[in-house]
């Protein structure tokens, strides 16, 4: 919201008092933040709804994993563009509009009894979800180009820890009043925070944030997105951001039947006094440590470098499917091992939206890194062919052989040939800016 000269003055006070109310940036971020914990339970709470949906409709597993794939596609790949209408009309009614889309999806699928119903569903929940994921991811990176690991961490654990508190409460619910209930109260209510963000959320303006500090080589002028589709480094992190979300969406997705087929699921795990069945256990605790590791390695990249961390994550996640692979039928070592599998992926949603802003620039932030973003959308193609080849072959070990490829590959590519072509990109706009 803007005025000119010619604003009468009575509004030109209300828009300085909303200035004023809204312009500090921890404020913004924390709004950031309470989106993405209302959004959380749409992807991360989805496994709890598999096995229902299919004791009742008997779509099969791999029918059902449809609708979440088709909610991730939605989810990523409409980004660029969600972003492009915050940037022409501003983020508030972009993301109220959201906050509808996110109650509308639950409520859609607590009624769903066909498939293209279902799908439907998801897909309406991948749009509110991609708006509210965008602008909030695009908001931390403008807002702290001092801080980008560390603010992008933040924002990103809501998504990743958001649904740690609502885990127990949603499987109870499924129990007692069925998982129809569930969607749609559930749905509701995420909805409703979903808009009262909307409200508070903006873009900074002119001064409203630091001169940047350079301690992470970046680059020293602003990419438009289609100069950033040119950038050959922008697609050596399109795959590598493809192949460590791939890992990460089939355990998300995937969890739930894992525990059943490795028949721990409903087996009590005690640890430091409390006692609950392995899968909702390492449900709730996934969520909290897929919170923690975005701010710690966004963090971290602040100050060893994005690419030394990567390397340093993408090993573990490798180094945690294996553990899961090989101990994952005791139902303590499920749930501790299942822990560090998150931490060790959902720091991706820190590290490369940081990456994306310290190449391409703080102006068009949201949009360069909503299209990075779509390759967890092209990682999520890859969910339901998951559990045909689980299905098919009886045994989960080629998708985690699968993960732990991909995983290995991408720390190689960060250390040994991302971190020498960022120094060149960087460099040379350097070069190109003096010659200026």
């Amino acid at each position: 919201m803007q005025h000119s000269a010619a604003t009468p003055a009575g509004m030109s006070s209300v828009v300085i008092e909303e200035g004023l109310a809204f312009g500090n940036r921890w404020l913004q971020l924390i709004v950031g933040i309470i989106g993405m914990v209302a959004i959380a339970n749409l992807q991360y709470g989805w496994t709890l709804f598999v096995n229902p949906i299919d004791s009742k409709y008997h779509f099969g597993k791999a029918a059902i994993q449809v609708a979440f794939s088709l909610f991730v596609l939605a989810e990523t790949w409409l980004v660029p563009f969600e972003a492009y209408l915050v940037d022409r009309f501003g983020p508030r009614l972009i993301v109220a509009f959201g906050g509808i889309l996110v109650g509308a999806a639950w409520a859609m699928d607590s009624a769903a009894d066909t498939l293209p119903f279902l799908y439907l569903a998801g897909v309406v929940g991948g749009i509110g979800a991609g708006i509210v994921y965008g602008t909030a991811s695009g908001n931390a990176l403008k807002w702290f180009p001092d801080r980008r690991g560390l603010a992008a961490g933040l924002t990103a654990a809501g998504f990743g820890a958001g649904s740690a508190l609502t885990i127990i409460p949603i499987a109870n619910m499924i129990k007692s009043s069925g998982y129809e209930s569930a969607f749609l109260i559930f749905g509701i209510a995420q909805g409703v925070v979903v808009f009262i963000c909307a409200l508070c959320v903006r873009a900074p303006r002119k001064g409203e944030v630091p001169v940047v500090v350079e301690k992470t080589r970046q680059s020293t002028r602003d990419f438009s997105p289609t100069e950033t589709l040119r950038a050959p480094v922008f697609w050596l992190l399109y795959v590598m951001f493809t192949l460590v979300a791939t890992g990460g969406l089939i355990a998300t997705a995937q969890l739930g039947p894992i525990a059943k087929d490795f028949k721990v699921a409903d087996i009590p795990v005690s640890v430091l006094g409390l006692t609950l069945a392995a899968l909702p256990f390492a449900l709730s605790l996934d969520r909290i440590m897929n919170g923690i590791t975005r701010p710690f390695f966004g963090w971290v990249s602040d100050h060893i470098g994005r690419e030394n961390t990567m390397f340093i994550a993408f090993g573990l996640e490798g180094f945690a499917i294996l553990l899961l692979m090989t101990l994952g039928h005791h139902p303590l070592w499920f749930v501790l091992i299942s822990g560090l599998t998150f931490f060790a992926w959902g720091e991706i949603f820190s590290l490369f939206p940081a990456t994306s802003g310290d190449l391409f620039g703080q102006k068009f932030a949201t949009t360069n890194y909503g299209l990075l973003y779509t390759a967890k959308g092209t990682a999520s193609l890859l969910v339901p062919v998951g559990s045909l080849i689980a299905g098919s072959k009886g045994n989960w070990l080629p998708i985690f052989m699968l993960a732990m490829a991909f995983d290995w590959a991408a720390a190689l590519l960060a250390l040994f040939v991302l971190k020498p072509l960022r120094t060149k990109w960087v460099s040379s706009q350097s070069e190109i800016r003096a010659a200026v």
